[in-house]
């Protein structure tokens, strides 16, 4: 494996599908002003298509096949030692379709982010465009957090609206979400890289220092 150039953050991502908020940020990393690097690509699934995205832009992929551990423990304990083989100072989840154990989420802290498709915090899990188009939201979108033992739990960085129209289905909500997604995510991971962003405890925020007293948020677009 290549030496990156010195302090640049090494990034991490972990993926489970076709990796498209993946593809943006490898599109974002490839600014010249970027403060960071992705050194490797893991998966669950080995058929994930984020694998091959990797691999087409030169970065480095490993699997750690879900199915063949006995339990989420056996699991975790495997993707963290194969995760440290590449000294991560960011970990980014996109679209990691695992419930995390806490001994995995503490040995990552405060350098571990996940983009989840809701205006956290409502509706943690899955199904969120549904979700929202049941309960008659005019507003939706997508939320940047920091990953703690509290699922979909950790502390928001940023937020993204995305307008609601009446003729939505979860299929096409879900399509203009994504679309923030791909804004969002590499700004914030961009903040992380040049050292602005911080998790203080385990549920406040500093940004170049200070600390955070509301949610950023991108209006509905």
């Amino acid at each position: 494996m290549q030496a990156d150039p010195v302090d640049r953050p090494r990034i991490l991502v972990l993926a489970s599908g076709s990796g498209t908020n993946l593809q943006a940020l490898i599109e974002a990393t490839r600014e010249r002003d970027f403060p960071g690097d992705i050194v490797a690509v893991g998966s669950n699934r080995p058929q994930a298509f984020a694998l091959e995205r990797a691999a087409q832009a030169g970065i480095e992929t490993f699997t750690v096949d879900h199915t063949r551990y006995d339990s989420r423990e056996a699991f975790d304990a495997a993707l963290r030692m194969e995760m440290e083989r590449y000294q991560p100072d960011l970990v980014v989840l996109a679209g990691f379709m695992r419930i995390l154990t806490e001994e995995f989420v503490r040995a990552f802290q405060g350098r571990m982010l996940n983009v989840h498709p809701s205006l956290l915090p409502r509706y943690r899990g899955l199904n969120t465009h549904q979700r929202a188009l049941d309960a008659g939201d005019e507003v939706h979108g997508v939320s940047i957090h920091f990953v703690t033992e509290d699922l979909d739990g950790g502390p928001v960085i940023a937020q993204a609206e995305v307008p609601v129209q009446p003729d939505d289905t979860a299929e096409t909500l879900a399509e203009r979400v994504q679309t923030q997604e791909h804004v969002l995510y590499p700004i914030v991971i961009r903040w992380f890289c040049e050292g602005r962003l911080q998790l203080a405890g385990n549920d406040s925020i500093l940004f170049d220092g200070t600390p955070v007293p509301d949610v950023l948020t991108l209006p509905a677009a």
